[in-house]
């Protein structure tokens, strides 16, 4: 273990590479481990969250919201046919619906890792494959995606190198669809940046997932992709971002004639990769809205509130005593001849007499 205070002065510090420093997420000093390029440092608490294997804990101690674990999913885009990917699920016994992160060639970064925590937290079992790990995937990849967007217009969806990644997601999706304790039926793709293009690009192919969450993403090629998009889709973008800018009026021009409704979400005041911790232009504040906007709409569709039951028709309100019933129309009495033991009527002395 190095210490943290020589981190940035280590230039061949690669991923995986343990230290002593403070941990990112919890805030306590002690081993970590850096993920990614960004120097991001997580310990194994808060990240892999294995607390359950401790055998410290007092009994009673609640489970954990989720665990994570390192896995190998099967595809055909490698020669081995496995590639790599970190799964977190969460603890609680239930079928869960299911995010895809999809990464770009920089792999787990701290916006992937911070949306895994927020989506597993939340209930739904997250994939990220770790294209960093995965043979094949480089240099090549990278340049593919970028000339794409200065020479081409856009990431080119047609380009050998970046079906290749959307094959890969869509192996890694089609995996995380056959865990145990999963909700095929509730599938979502996340993505930012050029991942968020990738993630456009899955979306475009696939019609069995049930919503697309995209943050700044860039522009494509074909430019009307998302067109073809089929379910519920959310375009996150920061005002003062100018690629996000000319995505979002491609995926505004075709919004006409997609089958799916788009909701456009503008963060003011944010730039490119506003979501990144790792980056000077990161705002705690307009990360946290935007978040709120993606977790609310993840939510929405894939864990709708049951359907309430329906209402017990009220009874009519009465007032004071109830109404009497109507009286019947009274009829007269018949007239009854006169009892024989009353006297008779005295008669009027006739005028003749």
């Amino acid at each position: 273990m190095r210490d943290d205070d020589r981190l940035l002065n280590l230039p061949d510090l690669e991923f995986g590479s343990g230290v002593v420093g403070v941990c990112d997420i919890c805030g306590t000093r002690q081993a970590v481990v850096v993920l990614t390029k960004e120097r991001y440092k997580l310990c194994v608490l808060d990240f892999l969250n294995k607390t359950w294997i401790k055998t410290d804990k007092k009994p009673g101690v609640p489970a954990p919201l989720y665990r994570s674990d390192r896995v190998w999913f099967e595809t055909r885009t490698v020669a081995s046919g496995k590639a790599q990917a970190v799964v977190l699920t969460p603890t609680k016994v239930a079928k869960h619906p299911v995010v895809l992160l999809a990464p770009d060639v920089y792999g787990i970064t701290t916006t992937l890792l911070d949306a895994a925590i927020r989506f597993a937290r939340d209930g739904y079992e997250v994939l990220i494959p770790d294209t960093v790990k995965t043979e094949g995937v480089g240099a090549g990849h990278h340049l593919a995606l970028r000339s794409g967007v200065q020479l081409r217009g856009g990431v080119s969806l047609e380009s050998k190198k970046v079906a290749g990644l959307v094959r890969l997601y869509a192996d890694a999706l089609d995996y995380l669809r056959g865990r145990e304790m999963v909700d095929p039926g509730k599938a979502a793709v996340f993505g930012t940046s050029y991942g968020g293009s990738l993630a456009l690009g899955l979306a475009a192919q696939d019609t069995r997932l049930a919503a697309v969450a995209l943050a700044y993403p860039m522009p494509v090629k074909p430019a009307d992709l998302a067109k073809l998009v089929t379910v519920p889709l959310l375009f996150v973008g920061g005002s003062e971002d100018r690629a996000a800018r000319k995505a979002r009026t491609q995926f505004e021009d075709a919004a006409t004639a997609a089958k799916g409704q788009f909701q456009f979400v503008e963060v003011p005041g944010a730039r490119h990769d506003f979501l990144s911790r790792d980056v000077a232009s990161y705002n705690v504040g307009l990360a946290e809205a935007a978040w709120t906007e993606i977790q609310a709409f993840l939510k929405r569709i894939l864990t709708p509130p049951p359907p309430k039951p329906p209402a017990i028709p009220p009874k009519p309100a009465t007032v004071g005593a109830p109404p009497a019933a109507p009286a019947r129309p009274a009829t007269p009495p018949a007239a009854s001849p006169p009892s024989p033991s009353s006297p008779a009527a005295p008669t009027a002395p006739s005028p003749s007499a």
